[in-house]
């Protein structure tokens, strides 16, 4: 296929562009700054996350695009300034590519847009599949009206994913890069209640399922992009002390949290059981469907 790529560069989406080269796809990625480079089945196209430009013309035949751009939630305190920047970077960028879409003679089969299981708000207990209603919350704003921006292509005849990622875990990035630091120096402990769910998902796992979303064209709509079975905060942190073979204290007040990183806390603090019930029903065999298997594989690659 040929694949235009929004996104990747960052975290998730290098893990993505590997996976699409190895299964043959040529890719098409949109970077903001840097060189524009051209290998044998990958380019680099400039553009600003914003407006139309000479990159909308790559879309043009393309088979699918899959937008992954925003800012990262969790790198800054939460200031309005922040804030505002969270929320427009995710809708300037999916807007800009809709309105390309929707003049293109030949359009891309299917949109995938990213989104999160922010979307659901904060829920204790409840088991949160796709037909879960929106929560509340920042997060949770921030995912509605992204998704309400990506639906638009539904009217050129697009097939629209809007994938909802959990937490993903890899080495050298993502939610690990921000926990792992107090374990290896045998402060490791859980964030709040330790009841909070983590609806994880491996890096690789979720690079693969975007595969999957490609080649299943009866999907579409939300998908929750986590493993099937999400751990509690204290589970987390006690599988995640077992991998890095380091004691487990006592759990961090949620109102530290919030003292400390403000309303940034919710990233920690909120609890989202969800689970991928699409993806099962469609065939999807995870790799890492367990949380301990997930981190072995992670830090044998980096121990």
């Amino acid at each position: 296929m040929k694949i235009i790529l929004a996104g990747g560069t960052g975290f998730i989406g290098k893990a993505i562009r590997k996976e699409f080269l190895a299964a043959g796809h040529e890719v098409t990625v949109l970077i903001r700054s840097g060189n524009p480079v051209k290998n044998e089945r990958e380019k680099f196209i400039l553009w600003d996350g914003k407006t139309e430009g000479d990159w909308a013309a790559h879309l043009d035949g393309a088979d699918a695009v899959i937008n992954l751009s925003g800012e990262n939630i969790a790198a800054k305190r939460w200031t309005t300034a922040r804030k505002e920047a969270i929320l427009s970077s995710r809708i300037d960028a999916t807007r800009a590519i809709i309105n390309a879409i929707g003049k293109l003679k030949n359009k891309p089969a299917v949109l995938i847009n990213a989104s999160a299981v922010g979307y659901y708000g904060d829920h204790l207990d409840a088991e949160l599949t796709e037909t879960a209603v929106c929560g509340n919350g920042f997060l949770a704003e921030i995912c509605e009206r992204w998704e309400a921006e990506a639906r638009k292509a539904f009217a050129y005849g697009v097939r629209v994913v809007l994938a909802r990622f959990g937490p993903v875990l890899g080495d050298h990035g993502g939610m690990l890069a921000k926990m792992v630091l107090p374990f290896r120096f045998f402060a490791g402990a859980p964030l709040g209640s330790g009841k909070q769910w983590i609806p994880w998902v491996h890096r690789e796992d979720a690079a693969q399922a975007l595969c999957f979303l490609l080649e299943h064209k009866e999907l579409s709509g939300p998908v929750n992009i986590t493993a099937p079975v999400p751990a509690t905060m204290k589970e987390f942190s006690r599988a995640l002390a077992a991998a890095l073979r380091r004691p487990l204290w006592f759990p961090v007040p949620a109102f530290l949290l919030k003292a400390f990183l403000g309303e940034m806390a919710a990233v920690v603090l909120s609890s989202q059981r969800a689970v991928p019930q699409k993806l099962l029903e469609a065939g999807y065999h995870f790799k890492y469907p367990h949380l301990s298997g997930a981190l072995r594989a992670i830090f044998s690659k980096t121990e």
